[in-house]
């Protein structure tokens, strides 16, 4: 997976960049800018409610900490899931394809001759 994906803050909006977020939430950002980021942010109900939540952490200086921390808690999730989907899959192996045609052809061979056995 690419790691944009796994960037929690990245899909807040694809107008909005992660650091310009966060400078937003830490109020480091002119009143322009804000203005900005607020104008951007009203297309997206998701951003709104995001940001909202956001907003209400107290310690605006350990964020990004925050932010850190949630993005290695989810690209940690998403690789144990995909290692244990790779676990389970089933892996192509020549073998068991031949073995299953093989039974195949038992099988209907085993049809004809009962059918022939039965017509005399």
């Amino acid at each position: 997976m690419s790691d944009n994906l796994k960037d929690i803050l990245s899909h807040l909006s694809t107008e909005i960049d992660q650091e310009t977020l966060l400078k937003y939430l830490q109020g480091q950002l002119t009143e322009e800018q804000k203005h900005e980021v607020e104008k951007t942010m009203l297309a997206s109900d998701f951003t709104d409610d995001a940001l909202e939540g956001l907003k209400e952490i107290k310690n605006k200086e350990r964020l990004s900490l925050l932010v850190d921390q949630l993005n290695r808690d989810l690209r940690k999730k998403l690789d144990k899931k995909k290692l244990r989907r790779e676990r389970f899959r089933i892996k192509d192996q020549p073998w068991l394809f031949i073995t299953i045609v093989i039974l195949l052809l038992l099988i209907v061979l085993s049809y004809l001759v009962i059918h022939r056995m039965m017509r005399t």
